[in-house]
This record gives C-alpha cells, structure tokens and sequence, in this order.
C-alpha cells in the first residue's frame, strides 16, 4: 500500500510509529506495524520477539521486491515448471539429475548445462524451470533467444554501444541461450558469440537449448576450428542433458487431404 512521506506529528506513539518507518523507507515494517503492535499486546511479547518481529516483516517485504525486479530483469516467461513433466517418455533424461540442478549448485560452481534434442521435446521448459529455480535462490538470470542477442550484439556495434550490450549478456550469473543453432552463424556472429562464452567461461554459468547434437555443431560455423573454439568452453566441465523421444506438440485439427509428402 503507497503511503505518504514526510507527514505532519502523528497523534499518537502508534501513528507516530508508522510515519517514522515511512520516513526511513521501512515500508513492508510501516505496513505490518499496526498488526504487529495488537500481537505484541496480545500475546506479551517480549523485547527481543518484537523486534525480531519487526525486523523480519521488513526484511521479508524486501526479498519479495528483489525476487520481482530479478524475475522482471531474467525476462522468464510461461514458466510451466516440472509438476506433469513426463520424464517417463524422455528415455535419455534422468529426472534425479535435473532436479539436482533445481538447487542451484551449478551456477556456484560457475558450470553450463547443455539441453540437446529434437524439437518438441520440453528442452526450453526444463530450461526455464531450472533458470526460474536459481531466481529464487537469488541469483541474476537473463534468458534470450541465440538469434535475438546475436543481433542486439550486432546493433550495438553500429551504436557504439557493444561493450555495454555484451556486458548485458556477461554479467548475469546465469545466461539462458534458447534456441541454439536453429540457423548457422556468419564470421561477425562467430566472433561474437566466442567472445561472449569465452568471458563467460569460469565465470558465469550458461543454459544453453539446440535442437542438434555437437557433431551437427561443426556446421554452424564458417570453419570447423571456429566451432571447436567456442564448443570447448561451452562443454567444459557442463552438465549434458540429452532430450529424445518424441515430440509433444500436436496440432489441435487437421483439415483437408493429406500433402503428397506427408
């Protein structure tokens, strides 16, 4: 609830009360102040419980600010989370191990997670469930498209502003790059993207999506030791999830007759 600074002597020592942690920007303690002052009466609070009442009325209406701005700022849509995710028809992708990277410990150890596969296997929504997880673990994440932020990169350079938009894509404890290798790289795009893992490399934690395996790799890239250049960093030391079976999207109605090569 918005509340008035800087307003005229209170009443009384509970209005008073509240319009000083409105002056010091203890707006979740403003809020929880009236509620908490009844407990205390109530209940005979002592000194210490109060306070600690208090203090972690405030600090629990911040956590959930900085879970909104980060959550905002990883621009993590339609998280569908595990709940239904039938890992039964995913043969290759054991669900003890994706739960394992739920926790987070990956992005500490500053390692990548590589989600490869056919279309329409749920490598995105496992993707996003994990980034969504390190979110509320308190991490800064940023998820995008590979082609998107390959071209944002490329704007910047016309701008002049490159060094701040790849400093968008390095400075994020994790980077979920969706999409990977949909189509192939050109030289400019290559030595981008090879900057971006390199600095990234140790440092920050990827969660990288493509719908082709590392053999399939070679091909995105104008030569072959451009490939092996910027794969090495990205497999090194990462976790592999392999994504087979098939795929779960089905269209709602078919109409028609069938196509000749159907």
């Amino acid at each position: 609830m918005a509340r008035t600074r800087r307003g005229p002597p209170a009443p009384d020592p509970a209005a008073e009360l509240v319009q000083l942690a409105i002056d010091l920007d203890l707006t979740g303690l403003a809020d929880a102040l009236p509620n908490l002052l009844l407990k205390a009466e109530k209940e005979a609070l002592s000194f210490t419980d109060f306070a600690l009442a208090l203090l972690r009325a405030e600090a629990s209406v911040r956590a959930e600010r900085r879970l909104q701005r980060s959550l905002k700022y990883s621009k993590l849509t339609d998280v569908e989370g595990l709940d239904g995710f039938d890992f039964a028809s995913r043969p290759k992708l054991t669900a003890r191990v994706v739960k394992e990277l739920l926790g987070g410990q990956f992005v500490e150890q500053r390692r990548n997670v590589l989600c490869l596969g056919q279309a329409g296997l749920g490598k995105t929504r496992i993707a996003k469930s994990i980034a969504y997880a390190a979110c509320l673990a308190g991490y800064s994440v940023l998820f995008i498209v590979a082609a998107e932020m390959l071209e944002l990169l490329k704007a910047a350079k016309a701008d002049g502003t490159f060094q701040r938009a790849l400093r968008r894509f390095t400075k994020p404890d994790l980077l979920v790059i969706d999409e990977f290798g949909y189509a192939a790289f050109d030289a400019e795009q290559t030595n981008d993207l090879f900057r971006l893992v390199s600095q990234r490399h140790r440092k920050g934690s990827i969660i990288l999506t493509s719908n082709t395996g590392f053999k399939q790799w070679k091909k995105l890239f104008p030569n072959e030791a451009m490939a092996v250049a910027t794969v090495d960093r990205l497999v090194d030391d990462a976790t592999i999830l392999r994504f087979t079976g098939s795929s779960r999207r089905e269209p709602r109605e078919i109409v028609g007759a069938p196509l000749t090569d159907d």
